[in-house]
């Protein structure tokens, strides 16, 4: 398995779509072209041809990013792509000069966001990207 990760790759809402029904959720049409305009960038995984996962980065124009609606197709879960594609939009966010990384997510998936991922523990998640 050769995963190719991209940021900022052109994507089509359509493949949003499919990518949020194989993984098991729902899917709204229109979603990502609404969303990508307001987004600091988004992190993609590729095999091949085929678009395996995506995560979204929102930023506040300054210190604040947010990592939203990671996913990964269900047929490639549990083989690290979706820690690789939170690792690739946290250095994204550092490197567009954020200093914090907040998260949200369900209590089922504490142990990947907090084991995996490296965010701590605060009534919102978040990792601090700039010493100091």
């Amino acid at each position: 398995m050769k995963i190719d990760y991209r940021w900022r790759a052109e994507l089509a809402d359509a493949q949003l779509v499919a990518l949020t029904e194989a993984h098991g959720g729902n899917a709204e049409p229109g979603w990502w072209d609404r969303a990508r305009r307001h987004s600091l960038g988004w992190v993609s995984a590729h095999d091949g041809d085929e678009f395996v996962g995506f995560a979204n980065l929102a930023w506040d124009g300054a210190d604040h990013a947010f990592l939203l609606d990671p996913k990964v197709h269900a047929g490639w879960q549990h083989r690290g792509i979706g820690t690789e594609l939170v690792a690739r939009a946290r250095d994204a966010a550092r490197d567009a000069g954020c200093e914090w990384l907040h998260v949200d997510f369900e209590p089922h998936l504490k142990p990947f966001y907090f084991d995996s991922c490296g965010f701590t523990s605060t009534d919102a998640g978040l990792i601090r990207l700039a010493a100091g």
